[in-house]
């Protein structure tokens, strides 16, 4: 059965369509004008739309035009009296028009249009789904070139002492040399829809290890957590693995935007981790809707303002003052809070005053794929 649109502003054509149809086993919703039937189609999905040429106001072909934009997937028939060839061909070419049915038209006519239409509609679809099969294949077999291949790396950006100044941490942050999945979103994006968090998280924790081997005795790790890792306890502890013997240099962020409480067993996953000396850091802090809340649940050792509440800081009193209770709550609770996204030293003046703990930003660095000369000179 098709739910089909039929516009004809003649009340006597539209009765004769709907009995025709209805008969046949289809759902049938008359419009008797262009305007009538664009409302329609904003409010509910059809099939087929069965549409006469002279109508009031807009005409049939303007009318299948705005149709084909407001559901693409609907299949376009024009009904008409007079087959004018120049307008119809070029209307067909165009993709505004699927099948042309000249009035006046007999029952058997309009029902087999309409099958036709629906077959036809029938071959799109699976023409889309092996298409989209086929994508999807393709996508899957270049996520896992990516991540067996030598395109990951984890670029470093400082986290600096908001007191002297001097690099306490970095973040890593993922890059990708792939010649299709070439950023961190794409490939990101890519495992999240072939299920492939797990081989993109185990390859992130290996090239971690790696950069600990390098970074002094003193220096932390900061890396970004994927909020669906948190669904498996036992899961995150293996990808961690490569990281343990640095555990209590490692921090783990997640971002204040994760909805923790749709997580299965996020809190436990959290309390695993922290068992084994890795600690927690709140990302984005202010970036969302829930700070409070993800403050409480998490007790992170580790709050990291977002660049949203940093932004222009020096010139805007309210965000001081934000900033000044946060780090006031960080100390209450023994937590470091860091400021992201500082670009300005006059951002990084009014943040020291504030009493942030620690400074994140392109003031003090850009993402590397090397060590600053600075930590390099001290080992």
């Amino acid at each position: 059965m098709a739910r089909i649109l039929a516009v004809d502003d003649d009340p006597l054509v539209r009765r004769c369509i709907s009995r025709i149809l209805v008969n046949a086993g289809h759902e049938v919703v008359p419009a008797s004008h262009g305007a009538d039937a664009l409302q329609l189609a904003s409010d509910r999905a059809f099939d087929v739309a069965l549409v006469d040429y002279h109508l009031p106001f807009i005409d049939g072909l303007e009318v299948l035009q705005r149709l084909r934009e407001v559901q693409p997937g609907c299949l376009r028939v024009l009904v008409t009296g007079a087959l004018e060839l120049p307008m119809i061909l070029d209307a067909v070419n165009r993709g505004e028009v699927m099948r042309v049915v000249e009035k006046p038209f007999e029952s058997a006519g309009l029902v087999g249009a309409v099958e036709d239409a629906m077959s036809a509609r029938r071959r799109m679809m699976e023409v889309c789904r092996v298409q989209e099969q086929v994508a999807s294949e393709h996508e899957r077999g270049m996520l896992k070139e990516c991540l067996e291949g030598d395109f990951l790396r984890l670029a470093l950006q400082p986290i600096i002492s908001g007191k002297n100044g001097k690099i306490e941490a970095f973040e890593c942050l993922l890059r990708s040399s792939h010649g299709v999945l070439d950023g961190p979103l794409s490939v990101i994006r890519a495992a999240e829809r072939h299920q492939m968090l797990t081989e993109l998280a185990c390859v992130v924790s290996t090239r971690a290890a790696q950069w600990m081997e390098k970074l002094p005795d003193q220096i932390k790790l900061f890396m970004n957590l994927h909020p669906d890792e948190l669904a498996d306890p036992g899961g995150i502890l293996h990808r961690l693995g490569p990281l343990q013997p640095w555990a209590e240099r490692v921090v783990l962020e997640i971002t204040e935007r994760s909805r923790l409480q749709g997580i299965e067993a996020w809190d436990e996953s959290v309390e695993r981790v922290t068992e084994l000396g890795f600690s927690i850091a709140v990302d984005d802090l202010g970036a969302g809707y829930s700070s409070l809340s993800v403050l409480a649940e998490l007790q992170p050792r580790f709050i990291k303002v977002d660049m949203s509440i940093v932004r222009g800081i020096d010139t805007e009193p309210r965000k001081q003052r934000l900033v000044d209770l946060l780090c006031r709550f960080a100390d209450a609770t023994g937590a470091t809070l860091i400021a992201e996204g500082v670009e300005t030293k006059e951002e990084a003046t009014a943040l020291r005053v504030c009493g942030a703990h620690m400074l994140q930003g392109y003031l003090f660095g850009k993402p590397s794929l090397e060590l600053p000369d600075s930590i390099r000179k001290a080992m």
